[in-house]
């Protein structure tokens, strides 16, 4: 595997840390729970109303506790993920409450939707972890949407899935549904199966529904993805290395308080942050700056010593065109040249966060074949380098025909997935296509193609129960 890529000197890095001390102590984080209050003031800390002030040597020392890697378990413990500063775990969309359509048509998000993403998402051989709120399914009431989004990745896959964040009965209720799957809250607390994305609210708060739910996964010894958006001219300030630190203040002070509940809970530092276009006032995500913040992040973790998470696939485009290739592919290569180890939106994000494509989903695959080929290097055993092959054939010869030729060109040559290497005859031939139409039929023959993993009838059944009776209390 090539090595990890650093944008920031050890000087940098220091500064960065050095500022984000300074916000961390003189400004504070605003935590609008009252618990969460509560856990600061009987750790020591200096609290002003729901204010928080941190200390130094208090957030190094928490920090520490913070595992440098960890596992996401799988159903199927083949698929089971680590977290760390090496491996690179790819999930789909998060959050978008819009579908858009191969011809720039949009629509609201449905639970059929959701289904679908989940099973492209489980037959995908780059996209390794199916993610959580892979889009907003309007069409189920939210009271109880948390509760069929979590069955959804558990029926339709059986790779590792998030946790809801809605709060305390949110996580509450998925940590419960985990606790069916794996044998028992003994059993999760110590082989950690969800992880969950707490945001904070940029400038340096974080409100009650966030703070309820890192803390409920806190407790239960599941991993919490504590992430920061900073829309730099905006929510933040328009200095890059500003950004960064507030960023930063704002992740420490989430990661701090998980230790504080749970000495030893894993959690990830995760960045989404982006320029404001000053023409529009939007946020942008499918920029150089998100690029360099997500790279940033991931040396900053490693600095701290806990893994990374950043955005791959990300864009600001409105239909599946250049624009979205090339952004999706910036993002994506910085995420995973620079040591991120945790991916969400990776695949069919479109128009910063606001809606999924099922063709952007297609050739981001593709795109994330590409970049897992680019990081994984080349093979410098002494067999690879085929002497014998290269002595028999000689001067002017071929290798077509060697047994290592074909032995090989799967594993050393990737294949493509839905891009066109052929002839131009041959493309004009086939009816001119372009990759977004061949996405578009990609997706749904994948659909028709596709076979659940199997599912344990009892456990299926107990699970439903626990969602009727949980839908009942809750409705």
């Amino acid at each position: 595997m090539i090595p990890k890529f650093d944008v920031l000197t050890k000087e940098e890095v220091q500064k960065v840390n050095d500022h984000t001390m300074e916000i961390l102590a003189e400004v504070g984080v605003e935590f609008t729970y009252d618990p969460a209050i509560k856990v600061f003031q009987e750790a020591g800390f200096k609290t002003e109303g729901h204010r928080v002030y941190f200390k130094r040597e208090d957030v190094e020392n928490l920090v520490k506790k913070a595992p440098a890697e960890f596992k996401l378990h799988a159903r199927n413990p083949q698929k089971t993920n680590t977290c760390n500063h090496t491996e690179l775990n790819l999930t789909p969309s998060y959050g978008p409450p819009y579908i858009y359509d191969l011809k720039g048509n949009t629509r609201y998000s449905s639970m059929e939707d959701y289904d679908n993403i989940v099973k492209l998402t489980q037959m995908s051989e780059n996209i390794n972890h199916t993610g959580g709120n892979v889009c907003e399914p309007v069409d189920i009431p939210e009271e109880i949407r948390h509760m069929k989004m979590l069955m959804s990745h558990i029926k339709y896959s059986d790779k590792p899935f998030m946790g809801s964040a809605y709060g305390v009965t949110g996580a509450a209720d998925s940590v419960k549904m985990c606790e069916l799957i794996f044998g028992g809250s003994a059993v999760l607390k110590k082989n950690p199966a969800l992880i969950t994305l707490i945001n904070s609210i940029t400038p340096l708060k974080y409100d009650d529904r966030m703070l309820g739910a890192l803390m409920t996964y806190a407790e239960a010894g599941q991993a919490v993805l504590v992430s920061a958006l900073v829309m730099s001219g905006s929510t933040g300030p328009v200095g890059m290395a500003a950004t960064l630190a507030l960023q930063n203040a704002e992740i420490l002070a989430g990661i701090c308080l998980a230790q504080l509940v749970n000495p030893g809970t894993p959690c990830i530092m995760g960045s989404t942050s982006g320029p404001v276009d000053m023409r529009g006032m939007s946020l942008s995500i499918g920029s150089a700056e998100t690029a360099l913040y997500t790279a940033a992040t991931a040396q900053m973790a490693r600095y701290y010593g806990v893994p990374s998470r950043g955005g791959g696939g990300l864009n600001d485009a409105k239909i599946v065109d250049a624009q979205c290739g090339y952004e999706a592919m910036l993002t994506l290569m910085a995420a995973a040249t620079s040591g991120i180890t945790y991916v969400l939106h990776a695949a069919g994000i479109m128009q910063y966060y606001t809606a999924f494509s099922y063709e952007k989903f297609i050739i981001d695959d593709e795109i994330a074949g590409l970049v897992r080929k680019f990081i994984k290097g080349y093979n410098f055993s002494e067999e690879m380098f085929l002497m014998d092959d290269i002595k028999q054939v000689g001067p002017g010869g071929h290798f077509l025909y060697q047994a290592s030729t074909f032995a090989h060109c799967r594993d050393e040559l990737r294949d493509v997935y839905v891009s066109d290497r052929g002839n131009w005859q041959d493309w004009d031939t086939k009816g001119r296509h372009t990759v977004a139409e061949v996405a578009c039929e990609k997706w749904q023959q994948l659909l028709k193609d596709y076979e659940a993993p199997a599912i344990d009838e009892a456990l299926e059944k107990e699970l439903n129960a626990f969602i009727e009776k949980r839908t009942k209390e809750l409705m």
